[in-house]
């Protein structure tokens, strides 16, 4: 997907001692992360609408159309995956620019550098993950 290629790309951030949570190169870094993610993810989306238009062939045999009708099904549902992603990466970037970024949003504590590197879009530290997650675990039952 494009986050991991992006990522192999972008070093990890290393902070420097004593170096304020949330300075501005950490911005800068994260920014340069989500931005990418997101340049990425819509040449995806654009390359698949391109490809789907030169691909719409009627094929004959029901076996052969089937198998096509199935091949766009699961490239829509990874577009829409991609679309809603999209949507996140520019909540957060709205988070960044409103100061909000890197600070969870329910007890307001610091994520940390490490897991918004695994997940830029984070917006619970782990700690209200897991929580939540057991919440929803005990809720399935």
């Amino acid at each position: 997907m494009a986050e991991e290629l992006l990522q192999k790309n972008i070093p990890p951030y290393e902070p420097k001692k004593g170096e304020e949570y949330m300075c501005d190169r950490q911005i800068a870094h994260f920014r340069k992360i989500l931005e990418g993610i997101k340049k990425a993810l819509s040449e995806d989306i654009d390359r698949t609408v391109h490809t789907m238009q030169d691909e719409a062939t009627v094929f004959a045999d029901p076996n052969d159309r089937a198998s096509q009708e199935t091949d766009i099904a699961i490239e829509l549902r990874n577009r829409d995956r991609e679309r809603k992603l999209i949507k996140k990466i520019d909540e957060t970037i709205g988070r960044i620019e409103s100061g909000d970024y890197g600070f969870c949003d329910k007890c307001g504590v610091e994520i940390g550098i490490k897991r918004l590197e695994a997940r830029p879009t984070a917006t619970l530290c782990i700690d209200c993950k897991t929580l939540e997650e057991l919440k929803e675990k005990q809720m399935a039952k």
